[in-house]
């Protein structure tokens, strides 16, 4: 396949898949035709037996901003010349909150799900700012590597009125009281900290985090594809038995209704607007880092 928005390539004898997001002008926001080049790019790394070990990266300056709320993005969903195939089944063409809750089941939860059990081990590689939706791809993986000036945030409650986004992982990576307060108020913890609570399995320096990752990944790809399948899957497994589906489930729902409630008020728009209390995403103010005795 010709990729247009991401890239992938085979290292060392094809044991190790590396998949990078590739639309650094727009910070890889993630568009439909990026997410669906990004699942076929995974379905072949699963199908490929050479490979061991998939690592997830990005290109330019940050991992990825989020979905895409761009006019292209716009453009994907909408009903022009640049609409995209996709939106033509899979819930596309009903009316109302099905539509939405359709087509976000399938390209924004399901497939996240799919890339969280794939039958590799995935290795997201994070630099820069990793925001909202980019948490999603990085909590799809096994194993999350980071460079030290990395951070981590989901803005979406205090700048688009959401309870966050599609795949809610947030209390299994941050933790209950961390989650609820990082939604609250929009802030970020750094790569540190996302290692001491156990979400970041490695922090790299900014200069050499690609190479640092790979000689990591390298190591991953010594153990028996059987070994490193069932590791996965027991641990995959004890995570569902404490209610990690379950529970990803329940807040799709809640998500949705939360699209509905905006909808409602704003004439068909799914998220709130300023006028609602929440800055404009284009002008909103820097996020800060949470520090522990700053309000």
């Amino acid at each position: 396949m010709d990729y247009q928005y991401i890239t992938s390539e085979r290292l060392d004898d094809g044991t190790i898949a590396r998949i990078l997001l590739n639309r650094p002008e727009t910070r890889n926001a993630q568009g439909r035709g990026l997410l669906i080049e990004l699942d076929a790019a995974m379905m072949e790394a699963e199908a490929d037996d050479a490979v061991r070990v998939v690592i997830l990266g990005g290109t330019g300056k940050m991992f990825s901003s989020g979905h895409d709320l761009s006019d292209q993005g716009r453009d994907e969903l909408g009903t022009g010349e640049r609409r995209h195939e996709t939106t033509l089944g899979q819930g596309g063409t009903r009316e109302g909150a099905e539509r939405r809750m359709l087509q976000e089941w399938h390209y924004f939860f399901n497939n996240t799900l799919r890339w969280r059990n794939l039958r590799k081990i995935t290795i997201a590689q994070m630099h820069g700012a990793v925001y909202s939706a980019g948490l999603m791809l990085a909590w799809s993986c096994d194993l999350i590597t980071a460079t030290e000036s990395t951070v981590f945030a989901d803005v979406v409650g205090t700048r688009l009125g959401m309870c966050g986004v599609e795949y809610f992982a947030h209390p299994w990576e941050f933790g209950i009281r961390k989650t609820k307060e990082l939604m609250l108020t929009g802030d970020s913890v750094d790569a540190n900290e996302a290692y001491r609570l156990g979400m970041v399995s490695k922090v790299f320096p900014d200069d050499s985090f690609q190479e640092k990752t790979l000689e990591f990944a390298r190591r991953i790809a010594q153990v028996p594809t059987m070994a490193a399948l069932l590791i996965k899957e027991s641990v995959n497994q004890a995570q569902d038995n404490m209610g990690f589906y379950n529970s990803l489930q329940a807040s799709f729902t809640l998500h949705q209704l939360n699209h509905s409630h905006w909808e409602g008020l704003n004439d068909g728009v799914p998220i709130a607007t300023p006028e609602q209390g929440v800055p404009s995403w284009r002008t909103a103010p820097p996020i800060r880092v949470a520090q522990r005795d700053v309000p």
